[in-house]
């Protein structure tokens, strides 16, 4: 059996939230292109989830990989592009942006909480569209980020169990598996919950920010490396590209995450069609990654994230840009591989 094959298959020690595994679409990809260097359309689908990382790297990041194609196929959740690839500056004090970013977070909960519901059927899918750029370099080599390719995902909305719980395609260059619909599954069927984030489930949740954050503490599963704030930080920017929830929780998602010790606002990034917002990130020392979440300044709307990684085992020791996204599109939709009219997109 290859390592990568190993790596597949190996059992994990944590459950994990399905939709934080963008950091290892490039690591087992590029494992397993290595290892197999083989036709991906020819190889069957292996179903493993979740994947322990290897113990070695500094990705120390969970990932759960939906599905495991041959070549890792990983869904799409948000990260941007700045226009030199470098994390970009303030210029300002570390507690004047904390502030800052207390006070943006605050805004945009209002923003949120004053936007029109979207009432959801348990028989229907969350379509999300994005615009994706991602690794292309060596496994063991420095970053390459690929053309910018099309990613869309179908999120059932039952509350299961099931086994599939979406559907994932990617079209474009340098897109993996491009224009198949691919199934998102697990070997073991999966409730609605952190691991199948579903409209009703989502609507459940607490809507006072303090109970909130106090819930999502208890139920997050950090890796070794990531503090739990880093963790929960990750699942609350999962959670509010990755759905459609109703106001009051999207607006309680985004007073939470304002409370996290370390949290900051950058004044300026660009996402990856060339869109100009604020940001917000969390800084977590000794992490090897950061993650920014960026919002129109005007409606404050959110436009997408970025990604960014150090990894001296890499030749990785500034931090460089590892991936960009932005959304394009959300909307509900009655079938998977539906994609919606442009007028009823939202």
């Amino acid at each position: 059996m290859s390592e990568a094959e190993d790596l597949l298959t190996t059992p994990a020690e944590w459950d994990l939230p399905p939709e934080r595994h963008r950091h290892f679409k490039d690591v087992l990809m590029q494992q397993i292109d290595q290892d197999q260097r083989q036709d991906l359309s020819s190889v069957r689908p292996p179903v493993r989830t979740p994947v322990r990382p290897p113990a070695r790297r500094r990705f120390a990041r969970p990932a759960v990989l939906v599905p495991l194609v041959s070549a890792a196929l990983a869904g799409a959740l948000l990260v941007t592009l700045s226009v030199d690839g470098r994390a970009p500056a303030t210029g300002t004090t570390p507690s004047a942006t904390a502030a800052g970013a207390s006070v943006t977070l605050n805004r945009i909960a209002t923003a949120a909480m004053a936007s029109d519901a979207i009432r959801v059927r348990d028989d229907q899918f969350v379509y999300v569209r994005t615009l994706e750029r991602s690794n292309t370099g060596d496994f063991s080599g420095p970053v390459r980020l690929g053309a910018l390719h099309t990613e869309e995902r179908w999120t059932a909305q039952d509350p299961g169990p099931l086994r599939v719980t979406g559907w994932l395609r990617s079209s474009g260059k340098d897109a993996i598996m491009p224009d198949q619909l691919i199934p998102v599954e697990s070997t073991d069927p999966v409730r609605a919950g952190l691991h199948h984030p579903t409209y009703r489930w989502l609507a459940s949740l607490p809507t006072d920010p303090d109970d909130l954050l106090r819930r999502l503490h208890k139920e997050v599963r950090p890796v070794e490396g990531e503090s739990r704030d880093q963790a929960v930080f990750s699942l609350i920017g999962d959670l509010i590209g990755g759905t459609v929830m109703p106001p009051a929780n999207a607006a309680a998602f985004y007073r939470a995450a304002a409370r996290l010790p370390g949290v900051r606002e950058i004044p300026d990034a660009v996402d990856a069609t060339g869109r100009h917002g604020i940001a917000i990130t969390l800084d977590d020392t000794g992490f090897a990654t950061r993650d920014e979440w960026i919002f129109d300044k005007e409606t404050l709307a959110l436009l997408g994230s970025r990604d960014y990684v150090t990894d001296p085992d890499r030749g990785i020791t500034k931090e460089t840009l590892f991936g960009t996204s932005a959304v394009m599109e959300t909307a509900v939709v009655d079938t998977k591989g539906e994609v919606p009219a442009r007028a009823a997109s939202r």
